[in-house]
């Protein structure tokens, strides 16, 4: 089972506990944007095997969303960082580095 430690209230909540909030860190279009750059925001997510960072609510505790960092075909979780963090913070980071050499950051245009 995957547990996630909640960054606002301070617990470890189980996924029970937790709605899933897909992709983290991605651009979003608004007003003023082109249909394809909609298009994209809307369907186009890498959905990969290994390192991903998402969003997640603790739904059935302080109601907050917050981010995760977590191997997708291992569920290891690297870390939690608060939602308006607009990228992993460095010890997410070197977690992840510890685990995947090769892993780089790489904000999304």
């Amino acid at each position: 089972m995957l547990t996630l430690h909640c960054p606002y209230c301070g617990i470890q909540a189980d996924e029970t506990e937790l709605a899933a909030g897909g992709e983290a860190h991605l651009k979003r279009y608004g007003p003023g944007s082109s249909d394809d750059e909609f298009e994209t925001y809307l369907f186009m997510r890498e959905n990969k095997k290994g390192v991903h960072l998402e969003r997640w609510r603790h739904a059935y505790g302080c109601g907050k969303w917050f981010l995760a960092a977590r191997d997708t075909a291992t569920l290891e979780v690297y870390g939690t960082y608060a939602a308006q963090t607009s990228e992993p913070p460095v010890e997410v980071k070197a977690a992840i580095r510890a685990k995947h050499p090769g892993w780089t950051w790489k904000e999304q245009a």
